[in-house]
């Protein structure tokens, strides 16, 4: 068990909405007031959540680029038992955000964490795609270069659990054609765009359709992103029936062992080569 210096400050992990700022809860609001410190994604977005909470608190800047020189300066702030809350530019911290470093900073100098619950993009969508919701994987954004992005979505491809991804306005058709290429035109699959606000769009269909509503006007393309992809079902071995061979033992004092396969095929809805491979197995065992 870590133990924590109780001469220092503490960090609070706070969620803040993905886009309707009514979805903000009572305990964040609390612990906003509380604080001496919020370092944020983005100083402007948070000041228009704050301003409407009526909440005026000093601001750090923290963005991937200088994630790790904010990170010290907190971690100084927090030693001097100052309390601050993280935020990103929406929706839960850390995902997909900065602030990793911080808070493995804050585990190697004892300060203590407080995570709160609340909105998150990639569970909203996954809770409303209509798939398996028990079992499920997160990708964040794939890469922007074609060939990386073409290797991660052939791994997607195979991947039984529900698979969330992030997609910007700017790259979704790209995107959607590479899924489409790769998984098929069938393949099942969400795109939640805007979610919490008054132009919310969920869409549950196949990669060719989604495709086709993406590129039919630019406002389907607009907005934060989140696509759930359904998860692949292994195909059962279908397993020969008895009954198959019974036949075949029967009719084959009559018939040519090409003709015989044929007809066989056409009974029982079975792919010729893959008859004719079990046939041979089992009159060979015969021999």
């Amino acid at each position: 068990m870590k133990k924590f210096n109780n001469k220092n400050g503490t960090l609070y992990i706070i969620p803040t909405p993905i886009g309707n700022l009514n979805d903000i809860t009572k305990r964040a609001i609390k612990i906003f007031k509380k604080v001496d410190i919020i370092t944020t994604e983005n100083i402007q977005h948070t000041n228009i959540l704050l301003k409407k909470l009526k909440i005026k608190k000093k601001m750090f800047n923290m963005q991937i680029f200088n994630e790790k020189k904010q990170s010290k300066k907190i971690i100084k702030k927090l030693k001097q038992k100052k309390n601050i809350a993280i935020v990103s530019n929406a929706g839960t911290p850390l995902i997909n955000d900065p602030g990793y470093y911080l808070i493995k900073l804050c585990y190697l100098n004892k300060i203590k964490i407080i995570p709160l619950p609340g909105p998150c993009a990639a569970i909203t969508a996954l809770i409303a795609s209509g798939m398996s919701s028990n079992k499920f994987c997160y990708e964040g954004f794939l890469p922007k270069k074609k060939k990386k992005r073409i290797k991660i979505i052939k791994k997607i491809k195979k991947e039984t659990r529900t698979t969330i991804l992030y997609e910007s306005p700017k790259r979704i058709i790209k995107c959607i054609k590479d899924i489409k290429k790769i998984m098929g035109n069938k393949k099942k699959i969400t795109l939640a765009k805007e979610l919490t606000k008054k132009w919310e769009k969920i869409k549950k269909n196949t990669t060719k359709n989604i495709l086709k509503w993406l590129k039919k006007n630019k406002k389907n393309r607009k907005g934060e992103i989140t696509i759930i992809i359904k998860g692949y079902k292994k195909k059962k071995k279908k397993k020969i029936n008895k009954k198959i061979f019974k036949l075949f033992n029967i009719l084959k004092k009559y018939l040519k062992f090409n003709k015989l396969i044929k007809i066989i095929s056409k009974i029982y809805k079975i792919k010729k080569n893959k008859l004719y491979k079990k046939i041979l197995k089992y009159r060979d065992k015969k021999i």
